[in-house]
């Protein structure tokens, strides 16, 4: 019978430039996994920092070459949306690539003081704000601006947001305005909660930015939750919205940016799904286009990469603590974590990731069902949720000379705030280690532990059992 290394070798182009095989061990960016986990065990999470910047390059250079092949007259900013990943080395490491910065909340802009504090955030570094805004979001962004951050940029999510600024803001200021987009057809409702109706657009401009000398409007933004499809949902939208555009830059000259929300997509597997520059050029000639049969300007052009940013730098490791089977074919493989509480993309939107097994690739394999330790009876990866049914390498305990490893990678976004890092899990499994991995400037590989497990003691003083 085929081995597990003749298995994923047959069924996709393998290796490839992120994962290789060497004395049946899998190697993430010529990263040694097998020495990581022996050094700090499992369940762990890693981050490779590398990988951060080198996404951020890629999507500038894809803008760079559509912009220069179609004679593209606007410019191209790369801003990094903070809600994919909050935490400092995510944030800095982002910052290296002369990047701006996207929030969502008002707990963003103690971020920005933190990285202006540091050296990292400029008052010139575009920080344009998001979402809507409760008093603490309207204030702290008021605050910012009146400090000096001079492109500290509200995005109007309703028409009534804007007096807030017109009460409290004393310097000059740039305003935008997200507009309200149509979901997906399968979507539950027709209309998204959030932005501008497209009706309330020029009107809200003319009867409340236009005539006070405070305020521009500079930027339009708009948000897909599908991201950057090649589907005719995602061109109908797109259009729409440059239209739109349209109409408001002719009665607005000082608008002239948009803002494309919704990002690229990260891969799902080993197999490349998507044509990255393909994309960009047809996004970019979408917009020339259309400005061009309407006789406006084209605008530059903002993209805010949260998942397309930190998505692939992430990894969650787990051991196979053993096996059960449930009935004549289904074969439970346990780890030592749990989905829900660890990745909970995979439990609440059945969400895939690339798994690969991390040793015993000259073994052979079956095809098994992952559970997790929490009780619940959704704690679990497989075929049915996951579209491609899932296979790894068979454990024979009394021969094994080591327990079985198996990886989830491209895990960096969303999934730490989605679970609520440091916080009380499902069933009290605890939050897993966490390593950053980094490059000396001798390209040797470094490792830090960011934070250990979590602890029982620190479950029970937020329980409340213990001071």
């Amino acid at each position: 019978m085929d081995t597990y290394h003749d298995l994923i070798s047959q069924t996709f182009d393998f290796p490839t430039q992120e994962f290789q095989v060497e004395q049946n061990e899998l190697r993430f960016h010529d990263i040694d996994l097998m020495a990581l986990v022996e050094k700090h065990g499992t369940p762990l999470r890693l981050t490779y920092l590398p990988k951060i910047s080198s996404q951020i390059q890629r999507a500038k250079e894809w803008f760079r070459v559509g912009i220069e092949k179609i004679g593209y007259q606007g410019k191209y900013s790369y801003a990094y949306c903070t809600k994919a990943s909050h935490f400092s080395f995510v944030v800095e490491e982002a910052l290296k690539n002369n990047v701006h910065i996207e929030t969502s909340s008002w707990f963003d802009m103690s971020i920005i003081r933190a990285m202006h504090a540091k050296g990292k955030v400029s008052k010139d570094t575009f920080i344009i704000c998001n979402g809507f805004k409760p008093e603490e979001y309207k204030y702290e962004i008021t605050r910012l601006i009146n400090d000096g951050f001079v492109n500290c940029m509200p995005i109007l999510d309703s028409p009534n947001e804007v007096e807030y600024y017109h009460d409290n803001v004393r310097e000059k200021c740039n305003v935008g305005m997200r507009l309200a987009s149509d979901e997906e057809p399968r979507f539950q409702f027709y209309t998204s909660r959030l932005g501008i109706r497209y009706a309330d657009a020029i009107p809200l401009y003319e009867q409340k930015i236009k005539n006070d000398p405070r305020f521009e409007l500079t930027m339009l933004h708009y948000f897909i939750n599908t991201g950057i499809k090649d589907t005719s949902y995602y061109w109908s939208e797109l259009s729409r919205f440059v239209h739109q555009y349209c109409a408001l830059r002719k009665v607005c000259p000082t608008l002239k940016t948009i803002d494309i929300g919704g990002g690229l997509p990260i891969q799902t597997s080993i197999q490349k799904e998507y044509d990255y520059q393909y994309m960009v050029e047809e996004v970019l000639r979408t917009i020339q286009r259309i400005c061009q049969e309407e006789g406006v300007p084209e605008p530059d052009i903002f993209t805010e990469f949260g998942i397309f940013t930190v998505g692939e730098s992430g990894a969650t490791i787990y051991s196979i603590l053993d096996e059960k089977l449930q009935n004549d074919k289904e074969l439970w493989y346990m780890i030592d974590g749990s989905f829900i509480t660890n990745l909970p993309d995979t439990w609440a939107l059945n969400q895939r990731f690339i798994m690969l097994a991390l040793n015993g690739w000259n073994k052979q394999y079956k095809k098994i069902q992952l559970g997790g330790l929490t009780c619940d009876s959704q704690d679990y990866y497989n075929a049915e949720k996951h579209i491609y049914q899932v296979f790894l390498p068979e454990r024979k305990p009394a021969k094994d000379d080591k327990p079985l490893y198996v990886g989830f990678f491209h895990t960096g976004a969303y999934q730490e705030s989605l679970s609520g890092y440091g916080g009380i899990k499902h069933c009290l499994i605890p939050a897993p280690k966490m390593v950053i991995l980094d490059r000396d400037e001798n390209g040797n590989l470094t490792d830090r532990v960011f934070a250990e497990e979590q602890s029982s003691d620190s479950m029970m003083r937020i329980l409340g059992y213990s001071n």
